[in-house]
């Protein structure tokens, strides 16, 4: 595990006190990681996921269906 040393400010002290209550977490520490977590799930491209490629390989292999129109996509779909 990696130790880091950060300088906060009052602002972002309470913001992680915050979080930190919020979700029953330990310590800021914990608080950071979920922080951390979220940016990522929210924030960074999903591209860069590798669940993200897998799902995309598995979509790339199925077999395209025809839909011809947009009012047939409409039709087939309940669009109306």
């Amino acid at each position: 595990m990696t130790q880091a040393i950060i300088k906060l400010g009052e602002y972002e002290d309470r913001v992680l006190n915050i979080v930190k209550g919020k979700y029953g977490l330990k310590n800021k520490s914990d608080a950071v990681n979920f922080v951390i977590d979220k940016f990522e799930e929210e924030i960074l491209e999903p591209e860069l996921r590798p669940e993200y490629i897998k799902k995309a390989k598995r979509i790339m292999k199925q077999k395209a269906i025809k839909i011809g129109t947009l009012a047939n996509l409409r039709k087939r779909y309940n669009l109306d």
